[in-house]
C-alpha cells in the first residue's frame, strides 16, 4: 500500500508544481486527502483478518498517512533543489512563445516590456510555490514578500527611503513558517533571483535588437521632422509646379519609370540583405532592366500598327 500510494502521488504532486499557482497547494492537499483516504480505507480492510489488536492497527495506518506526507515533501525538496532551471525553462516559454504557443516573430509591433513583465511574474510565482511546503493551511505571506521585494522595490518611482532601505529578504526564514517546512529561505530567493535576471537578459536584448532590425527594414519613408523641413523648404518649387503643368507631366513620366524600374529590380527585397550586397546585385540587373522597358514599351507602341497593314493589303 505504500508502494501505491507513491505511484499515486509522486507525478501528478511533480505536474502541480510545475504549473505553480495560487491553486497549487490546495490541490496538493487535496490530492495527498483523497488519495491517503483511499489506501487507508483498502490497508484497514486488509489487515481485519489478521486479528491485530488497535493499538497496532493504528499505527499501521497512521504510518501509511505519514508515508504519503513523506512522499509529497520529498517531491517537493527535489523540485525546489532544480528551481532555477524551472523558472528560466518558464520564462523562455512565455516569452519566447505567443498564446498560440507559436514562437514569437519581433516584428516590431510587440511590447517587449509587458511581456518580458508578465513571464518574469509567473517565474516569481514559480518561486513563491516551491519555497516552502504547505501540506497544512496556515497562511503565509511569502508570496507578498517577493512580489514586494523583487517586482515593487525595482520600480523607478519608488523613492521612499524607509522602503528601499528596508529588505524583506534579508532573513534566513519566512515568516510564519517553520524551518522544517521551509524549502528555499529568503537569501536564498534572493540569490535565485538575480541569478535568474542575469541569464535571462541576453534573451530580452536579442529580441529587443530582432525587433528595431526589422523596424529599420521595413521603414522607408524619412523621420517626422524631415518631411515637414521638406514642406517648409519645398514650398516655392511646389509653387512653380503648379504655375507650369509641363513640369507635373514630366515629373509624373519620371515617376511611372521610376515605379517601373523599382517593382523590376525589387530594391526592397534587395536591400534586405544588407547595403553593399544590395547595391552589388543592383548594379549588375539595372542595365538589362532597362533595356527590358524600353523593349516592352517599343512592343506596345508597334502592337497598334500590325492591323493596319492588314487592312491596307487586303
Amino acid at each position: 500500500y505504500e508502494g501505491k500510494l507513491t505511484k499515486a502521488l509522486a507525478e501528478p504532486v511533480e505536474a502541480l508544481l510545475d504549473s505553480a499557482s495560487e491553486d497549487t497547494w490546495p490541490a496538493i492537499r487535496k490530492l495527498l486527502q483523497r488519495e491517503t483516504k483511499a489506501a487507508v480505507s483498502g490497508l484497514e480492510s486488509a489487515i481485519s483478518t489478521f486479528e491485530l489488536d488497535e493499538a497496532t492497527e493504528k499505527e499501521l495506518l497512521l504510518r501509511l498517512e505519514n508515508h504519503g506526507r513523506s512522499v509529497v515533501e520529498s517531491k517537493a525538496r527535489e523540485e525546489a533543489a532544480r528551481i532555477l532551471i524551472r523558472m528560466k525553462d518558464r520564462f523562455s516559454t512565455l516569452f519566447s512563445r505567443d498564446a498560440d504557443s507559436l514562437p514569437r516573430v519581433w516584428t516590431g509591433k510587440e511590447d517587449i516590456k509587458a511581456i518580458t513583465k508578465t513571464a518574469r511574474s509567473a517565474s516569481m510565482k514559480l518561486l513563491s510555490t516551491m519555497a516552502a511546503i504547505r501540506l497544512d493551511e496556515d497562511g503565509d505571506n511569502i508570496d507578498t514578500t517577493l512580489s514586494f521585494a523583487l517586482v515593487d522595490a525595482a520600480r523607478p518611482g519608488t523613492t521612499d527611503r524607509s522602503i528601499q532601505s528596508l529588505d524583506p529578504l534579508a532573513s534566513s526564514s519566512w515568516e510564519r513558517v517553520p524551518e522544517e517546512r521551509t524549502l528555499i529561505s529568503p537569501v536564498q530567493c534572493k540569490s535565485l533571483w538575480r541569478q535568474f535576471k542575469a541569464e535571462t537578459e541576453y534573451t530580452v536584448t536579442q529580441a529587443i535588437a530582432a525587433q528595431e532590425a526589422n523596424k529599420r527594414n521595413n521603414n522607408w519613408l524619412p523621420p517626422p521632422w524631415a518631411l515637414a523641413a521638406m514642406v517648409v523648404l519645398g514650398f516655392n518649387e511646389f509653387m512653380t509646379l503648379l504655375r507650369n503643368p509641363l513640369y507635373l507631366g514630366v515629373m509624373f513620366v519620371v515617376f511611372l519609370v521610376g515605379k517601373a524600374i523599382w517593382v523590376q529590380l525589387d530594391i526592397a527585397n534587395e536591400f534586405r540583405n544588407g547595403f553593399l550586397p544590395a547595391l552589388l546585385s543592383l548594379s549588375t540587373k539595372f542595365v538589362p532592366t532597362i533595356m527590358n522597358i524600353l523593349k516592352r514599351l517599343a512592343d506596345e507602341g508597334q502592337a497598334p500598327a500590325a492591323p493596319e497593314r492588314q487592312r491596307e493589303t487586303e
